[in-house]
């Protein structure tokens, strides 16, 4: 049990890093996406930006960005959203927001998240409490429905 707490102090460690450095944070101008996002429980609001080459789902994602206010937890995992997709194709990141989401919703065991979301595993704490985890999916959720919507103006076919 001893180690268990270890893993969860370095976390908690990473988490708090990926919220103080701001990578990722901001906005992509001109934007060939826009999405928003808010999570009505605690406040937490998002807006992700992203430059996408190419068209459709074999578009690739140039640069992604996140704009807004929230905890540790919906920051550090927007921040982890963008390093993680940055660079796939459009296709590619629907399935990763799938498993990310499919992991925080349903207890799926750590090992079956595909190693491009290998510093999503510091969130797994978060999965045993419910209104934490819609912290922790809100920049994947307004990717996704932004992705849904056809917020890429034209790119997503």
């Amino acid at each position: 049990m001893e180690g268990d707490a270890e893993l969860q102090d370095l976390y908690r460690e990473v988490l708090l890093d990926y919220f103080r450095s701001g990578a990722h944070k901001g906005r992509v101008e001109p934007a060939d996406f826009r999405s928003h996002g808010i999570n009505p429980v605690c406040g937490d609001e998002i807006e992700l930006t992203m430059k996408v080459e190419g068209r459709g789902a074999d578009g690739r994602i140039g640069r992604i960005r996140y704009d807004g206010h929230g905890c540790v937890i919906s920051q550090a995992s927007s921040a982890m959203m963008a390093e993680s997709l940055e660079g796939r194709t459009v296709a590619r990141a629907k399935e990763l927001v799938a498993a990310f989401k499919d992991m925080m919703l349903s207890k799926t065991p750590l090992e079956s998240l595909p190693e491009e979301l290998e510093a999503l595993k510091s969130l797994e704490g978060v999965r045993k409490f419910p209104m934490r985890v819609k912290c922790a999916t809100l920049a994947w959720n307004t990717l996704q429905k932004g992705l849904e919507q056809g917020a890429a103006r034209g790119k997503e076919d």
